[in-house]
């Protein structure tokens, strides 16, 4: 996730077993955001080859190594506060960025989470956020939540997916209806149970 300090708390209140890996990704668009166009040249020296070659290291001790050599480089070559500042940041902070390399298969970015945030930002902004009672409020967006997981696919998105029709589909490797209705209806329901009950009567 991002380097937001709330975000980190609220997710370790939650789940107080979690790893949380700060994204590289957004280290990359603060610079991109604010360097690309104004200082082209030393961007493209920095963002997109040096930064990238950082992420690529395969220890802690050459990430480390990698992140100092650049701001020294940045340093020299007199590189603007928009580059050198969120390089230093993320320097001071390196520790929650090294801890990817002792999770070799965990995501060391957020983009993929970032997707589906920003599809529940735009239901939110159109339903006007959070209006009435906590219970209305979760209600509005567990429905989201179904319809994005069981709404079918693009008809070329399933066939990279070998023919599933769905994120559900794609996680549970089956559906109990080809209609994507359907299917909801019977795996948000009891339907899908296939064990009988613990204490029959």
């Amino acid at each position: 996730m991002d380097g937001w300090k709330a975000t980190r708390k609220a997710w370790k209140s939650l789940f107080p077993a979690v790893v949380i890996i700060c994204c590289f990704l957004h280290v990359f668009i603060k610079i991109r955001d604010r360097a690309k166009k104004k200082y082209r040249d030393i961007y493209e020296n920095v963002v997109a080859s040096k930064l990238w070659d950082c992420y690529r290291a395969k220890s802690k001790g050459s990430f480390g190594q990698r992140i100092r050599r650049l701001i020294e480089w940045c340093e020299s070559n007199d590189a603007p506060s928009v580059i050198i500042g969120p390089l230093t940041k993320l320097r001071k902070n390196i520790a929650s960025y090294r801890v990817a390399h002792d999770h070799p298969k965990a995501h060391r970015t957020s983009n993929m989470v970032d997707r589906l945030m920003q599809r529940m930002d735009r239901h939110l902004y159109s339903t006007q956020y959070f209006h009435g009672s906590a219970d209305s409020a979760q209600l509005s967006i567990r429905g989201w939540t179904l319809i994005n997981n069981f709404a079918p696919f693009n008809p070329r998105t399933a066939n990279v997916f070998n023919g599933l029709k769905s994120p559900a589909e794609r996680l549970n490797q089956f559906r109990y209806h080809d209609n994507w209705l359907q299917n909801l209806y019977v795996s948000a329901s009891l339907g899908g149970y296939r064990s009988p009950p613990q204490n029959p009567i």
